[in-house]
């Protein structure tokens, strides 16, 4: 058997390994190849072993990337496919965010064995989830409720779910689909009620900086209004010193001509929370004016909410 063309690096999650079948489908149908020209290389990270807490705890973001970053440029896989939520908004010197592929629905499923919605829990029921913005997020809606830390991948919160540890959760609903486990939604969250994670839904597709043969075979597979998207996204987060000590949210939609986007970060208890949405044109430039537009709000609720945006050490 003849040595691939491109080694794929992943983390080695049930999640992460669909998402980069169907990543590799996608290329392969793209760049008229076959997919076994494609070898997935599985990487265990930092996150992915850390089970017993949050990762705030252990170092935040950079521990679902930096095992994948270090292969690359060891240049032991010639690009990795992440989640685009996982990925640090500066990344490190001699790898290039080479391709964003077409976006999954990026919204919020809430899930739970016994409500339909948030609304719908009674008094002191409990929403299990490790992510600080969807604790403050319910805490914001809903002081009447408990919130926990779930940790685990999706299969081992949706057993903890069954089990009882909590009476709701929120998963992402792209990572449901891809999983082929959308059946396990009660209900999909309203963005402008609780907007997601900054980029939740897209890939990102790393590659290093000098490596044109792959660059120019990834630009082939690029989305223009998912990069546009998630560039007002990151520019957001980077204005904000996003953090997992920050419970920031964001979402940008490309619709013709214009982008909106809804942007927003709370006191990690909930208790407030600082919001902007703003609609603007892009043109030629719609690179540009989406980085220009999400720094612009980032910076206004900087301004505004200072330190109080950040959980306490």
């Amino acid at each position: 058997m003849s040595a691939p063309l491109f080694r794929i690096g992943a983390r080695g999650s049930k999640l992460s390994l669909a998402q980069t079948g169907q990543t590799r489908a996608r290329l392969a149908t793209t760049l008229g190849l076959a997919e076994d020209v494609f070898e997935i290389v599985p990487i265990v990270t930092s996150g992915d072993r850390i089970q017993d807490r949050r990762l705030i705890e252990a170092g935040g973001k950079g521990l679902f990337t930096k095992e994948l970053d270090h292969a690359l440029l060891e240049r032991r896989i010639d690009f990795a496919v992440h989640s685009l939520k996982d990925l640090p908004t500066r990344l490190p010197d001699g790898i290039v965010l080479a391709c964003v592929p077409e976006r999954e629905d990026p919204r919020d499923a809430f899930v739970s064995l016994k409500a339909k919605s948030l609304a719908d829990l009674p008094a002191g029921a409990r929403v299990g989830t490790a992510s600080l913005r969807r604790q403050a997020q319910v805490l914001f809606a809903r002081r009447d409720l408990i919130v926990s830390t779930l940790r685990g991948n999706v299969d081992t919160r949706l057993a903890k779910l069954e089990a009882g540890e909590a009476d709701a959760t929120y998963l992402a609903f792209a990572g449901l689909k891809r999983m082929g486990l959308a059946d396990r939604v009660a209900s999909l969250v309203d963005p402008e009620e609780a907007p997601p994670a900054a980029c939740q839904g897209a890939i990102a597709i790393t590659g290093r900086t000098d490596d044109a043969r792959v660059r120019d075979a990834l630009a082939r597979c690029e989305n223009t209004n998912a990069r546009i998207e998630i560039e007002a996204e990151r520019a957001f987060l980077d204005a904000l010193d996003g953090s997992c000590r920050t419970p920031i949210a964001a979402l940008a939609r490309v619709d013709g001509a214009k982008m909106s986007l809804i942007g927003e970060t709370l006191r990690p208890d909930g208790a407030l929370r600082w919001r902007r949405v703003e609609t603007i044109a892009i043109g030629a430039d719609a690179i540009g004016a989406a980085q220009a537009l999400g720094a612009k709000l980032g910076l206004e609720i900087r301004d505004e909410a200072g330190d109080a945006i950040v959980l306490d050490a």
